[in-house]
């Protein structure tokens, strides 16, 4: 049967999702479990090829395999055996037809920056730590922008082709503590700033790439006039640092 499954990871000790020669990825990890349970050779198929150090919360992947005990069990099967830093949140029986890549409609990242004066051991696998203060508000005026189908050459180029437009349909900042979130009051002074941006796909480091411009807006290094140029540009030189991978976490994918 082919199944499809929702997996989450923590992605700082992974060179990404995609299997590579001689160092640990998140395809790896699962392929390897999925040996462990009697299911050798099989291959899996994601939804997002996550960078070195990216996480992910939601992401989908695909695999055939010859399993007579039902999905529950599979998943029970899988967890008993994958690193503790890698999860199955969800399996279920799909569709012959059904790529988690190329069926998707929308992708939802999350990337989180804590703000504070001083470093915080505790989000520092997930968050860049900012110790300078933000213009939350600049920064949101900025993004703005970025909700429409637009050409984001600036802030990627495309894991494949030369298209470089997308359609964002969401892209905004807000305070962790205004919606919940893994933290909650134990913030060591600062505030967890997270910035949620879903679209129909993304550019090679896109995500990480605006995060870093739109840093830049908030520490007054530019303007919001000076974000909306870069962006118009259409050239990668005008966008500001790309921001490091521990921040950035895919959140889910629709279909």
């Amino acid at each position: 049967m082919r199944v499809r499954a929702v997996v989450s990871y923590d992605g700082t000790d992974y060179a990404g999702f995609q299997r590579q020669v001689d160092v640990p990825t998140i395809q790896e990890a699962v392929e390897t479990g999925l040996s462990e349970i009697g299911q050798e050779g099989v291959r899996i198929v994601g939804a997002g090829r996550t960078d070195a150090g990216v996480h992910a919360a939601g992401q989908v992947i695909a695999f055939e395999i010859s399993w007579r005990h039902g999905v529950e069990a599979l998943q029970r099967a899988l967890n008993a055996v994958l690193p503790d830093d890698v999860a199955v949140s969800e399996v279920r029986e799909a569709s012959r037809k059904f790529h988690p890549r190329f069926d998707a409609q929308r992708r939802w990242y999350r990337y989180r920056v804590y703000n504070g004066a001083r470093r915080w051991p505790m989000a520092g696998r997930f968050s860049l730590h900012m110790p300078y203060a933000l213009d939350v508000g600049a920064m949101q005026a900025a993004a703005v922008d970025l909700v429409g189908e637009h050409d984001f050459a600036t802030f990627g180029r495309p894991p494949q082709g030369d298209v470089t437009v997308r359609q964002v349909f969401s892209a905004g900042w807000r305070s962790e503590e205004d919606g919940g979130g893994p933290f909650g009051s134990e913030l060591a002074g600062g505030t967890m700033l997270r910035f949620d941006i879903e679209a129909n796909a993304f550019l090679y480091r896109m995500v990480r790439s605006i995060v870093g411009t739109l840093l830049d807006v908030g520490q007054g290094r530019m303007a919001v006039s000076d974000f909306k140029d870069a962006f118009a540009a259409r050239e990668r030189g005008e966008a500001g640092q790309t921001a490091p991978p521990q921040g950035l976490c895919l959140m889910g994918v629709t279909y």
